[in-house]
């Protein structure tokens, strides 16, 4: 009791220096989570995409019931296609369903998990109307979805937030430094409104919310055609083409592997006690973006040239997340080093996607 009652007043005072306490909780060991979902059920919308197919497949493996819900305008049936959701499916336990979350839901859930919304500069500025109604119209549903199942609600928000950042690392209270009419403004700002939509649900009907900013994230999965920094890389490496450098290189990015943040959406979604809590979710180690060329050369093998092209209109110049919350509270922090989550991320593109 008297643990139990230190690891409580260790995450309170931690919590306070942030300025986000709503109510104690206990600070977790840092091995994974165990979640028993047995008859219960998760929903998980933008569950076809690259992280939401890795946790549909981690929240199997736990026991639930999995209702994936997904337009599949960025996200791919052959994410949820593996041997993991065939057993499932067999034992009825997995379910896709295409629905656009512009439109309500007749679904019922015990936790739900908002993961949609086109994540990568080409699929959003393509999509760029339908990532600013996803971020509203579509958070508004799954947020009234939620409240009518009396579930509880997670939401995956970015580090867009904090646009080009002035301050670095990015601390969960910066407020950011976003262009809210540039060309990067559907995704930035449409995460942006979602975070004060749902925190007005958590204020004013009471609802248990929860949020993660998430940076830079690779693994196997990842759309070769997604536009980002790691799928572009890899690809253009193993065809032989010239790698594409943005800028001068020296603009940098923390880049995390994916199991390590399903990990920490498991712990921030079953931790008791963590209402209207935002975290940052990354791996604090930083790269530039020639370091990264770089070392995707070497891990593929490439000799492909390195051929630089003008930094688009507000790309920002450094990203790091500062983890000291998550790290106070959950105990959580990244475990796969860059480059043995590239070693894995190759590998998979070879077979996957490369046909070799």
């Amino acid at each position: 009791m008297a643990v139990r009652t230190r690891m409580k007043r260790m995450l309170k005072s931690s919590l306070q220096s942030f300025g986000m306490m709503r109510g104690p909780a206990l600070a977790l060991k840092p091995e994974p989570i165990q979640v028993a979902g047995r008859g219960r059920t998760a929903l998980v919308a933008g569950g076809s995409g690259f992280i939401g197919s890795h946790l549909c497949e981690a929240l199997l493996a736990r026991g639930f019931r999995v209702l994936c819900v997904d337009s599949l305008i960025s996200g791919r049936l052959r994410n949820v296609s593996g041997p993991a959701f065939a057993q499932a499916r067999g034992q009825r336990r997995f379910r896709f369903v295409k629905h656009d979350i512009q439109e309500p839901l007749r679904l019922r859930a015990d936790f739900v998990f908002n993961l949609a919304s086109p994540a990568s500069p080409p699929h959003y500025q393509a999509h760029s109307l339908l990532t600013l109604r996803t971020g509203s119209e579509g958070t508004w549903n799954l947020l009234n979805l939620a409240e009518r199942s009396g579930a509880r609600f997670f939401h995956a928000s970015t580090s867009e937030v904090y646009g080009d950042p002035r301050v670095h690392p990015q601390r969960e209270d910066y407020w950011g430094h976003v262009n809210p009419i540039g060309p990067r403004a559907c995704y930035d700002e449409s995460k942006r409104y979602a975070e004060a939509l749902i925190m007005e649900f958590h204020r004013k009907r009471g609802l248990d919310t929860r949020m993660i900013r998430i940076f830079n994230t690779y693994g196997p999965r990842l759309d070769p055609d997604d536009g980002r920094v790691v799928s572009n890389y890899i690809k253009q490496a193993l065809r032989g083409e010239p790698l594409t450098v943005y800028g001068s290189g020296r603009q940098t990015r923390s880049f995390q592997y994916v199991s390590d943040l399903v990990e920490a959406i498991l712990r921030v979604m079953f931790t008791p006690g963590l209402e209207a809590c935002v975290f940052n979710v990354g791996n604090p180690g930083e790269f530039t973006m020639l370091e990264a060329a770089r070392l995707v050369q070497r891990l593929t093998g490439s000799r492909s040239a390195l051929v630089h092209q003008p930094l688009p209109q507000d790309d920002p110049v450094r990203r790091r997340p500062d983890i000291s919350r998550i790290q106070a509270a959950l105990g959580w922090a990244p475990q796969v080093p860059f480059e043995k989550g590239l070693e894995e991320t190759i590998a998979w593109f070879r077979k996957e996607e490369m046909g070799a």
